[in-house]
């Protein structure tokens, strides 16, 4: 799938990094992403400067944008009937999740982001100020620490995106307790690496305990048949095209990245559509024949060919991407 920035906030991220030189920037992106490709939990804020905050904002928003809208798709697609009027996003830092959140459901009316960086909080608040959605624009922006003991507010639908990564387990498992109970819908993102897909089963896992439905990505309540696998792992990959200001920070040619990452959507049993397919890799197309990695109803995953002597279904077959719906062979012609 591939995301498109909204414009104003393109504009917002622009514009706030004429704020330091270029080479500050680059130099503090290259600290964050050894930061967070450590896998460390994190004893003290990461973004630990402006600079920081704003060259986070310039170089991953663009992505954490594109990871959420691209869950928020797979579950508008399972659980149509639902339309938000508010979220919460926890660790939401400069608001990706909330752009994303927005986009996806214009029933939004109120907006809450919690993130423990108040230079952060400041300047997603300035780029929320110019936003289309009203609900951006009128957001609380609310300084919070995940040691915290004070509950939650209750929101329709609770982000948390690239964030566990930073908690140790306990600090993991006390957080997911919280927003669960805030939560009409939990939406919970990690990168796509064997690391944060194990955290991701890990929630999941937490969450089915608590009787709660998953909702996307999986299309059954069963174990993941990816954690039995060696070297395989449940991920997905939304397409970001990269400003020029984004090459330039990250020293890239290419004008966009495929941002990978692994989520779970939980809600507490709602009338869902839950696929009976979920494509787990980018299709392979050979002549007369398409080859799609699928996760099933069943609780199985495999392989599923669709062949030109499947007529329709084949000319179907040649559109689907990586990550959509789609229901066996077998299923669709009896």
């Amino acid at each position: 799938m591939s995301a498109e920035l909204p414009v104003e906030l393109r504009a917002g991220l622009v514009a706030e990094s004429g704020a330091a030189s270029e080479e500050r920037l680059a130099q503090s992106v290259e600290r964050l992403i050894e930061a967070y490709r450590s896998g460390r939990p994190a004893s003290a804020p990461i973004l630990a400067s402006r600079v920081d905050v704003a060259a986070y904002a310039a170089y991953r928003m663009p992505a954490t944008f594109a990871a959420v809208r691209s869950a928020l798709g797979q579950l508008a697609g399972a659980y149509p009937d639902f339309a938000p009027r508010t979220q919460l996003d926890i660790g939401g830092g400069t608001g990706a999740a909330t752009w994303a959140a927005a986009d996806a459901f214009p029933t939004l009316t109120g907006i809450t982001v919690l993130d423990q960086v108040g230079e952060a909080l400041d300047l997603g608040r300035r780029l929320a100020s110019g936003a289309d959605a009203p609900a951006l624009r009128s957001a609380t922006w609310q300084q919070w620490q995940a040691s915290s003991v004070a509950a939650l507010p209750a929101a329709d639908l609770v982000t948390i995106s690239y964030v566990l990564g930073e908690l140790t387990a306990a600090a993991q498992a006390e957080l997911l307790d919280r927003a669960r109970r805030a939560a009409g819908v939990l939406l919970v993102i990690e990168p796509g690496t064997p690391a944060g897909y194990e955290r991701i089963l890990q929630a999941r896992t937490t969450l089915l305990g608590h009787g709660l439905t998953v909702a996307a990505p999986c299309p059954h309540q069963d174990d993941c048949p990816l954690a039995a696998v060696r070297g395989d792992w449940c991920h997905f990959a939304a397409r970001v095209n990269r400003s020029a200001l984004h090459r330039r920070l990250k020293n890239a040619q290419l004008g966009h990245e495929d941002e990978k990452f692994s989520f779970v959507a939980v809600a507490p049993s709602p009338a869902l559509l839950v696929p009976a397919g979920r494509v787990l890799r980018h299709p392979q197309f050979r002549k007369g024949m398409v080859t799609m990695q699928l996760c099933r109803s069943d609780g199985s995953a495999g392989p599923e060919i669709v062949s030109k002597k499947h007529g329709n279904l084949y000319r179907t077959a040649r559109d689907v991407e990586w990550g959509d719906a789609w229901r066996s062979v077998s299923s669709q012609l009896t």
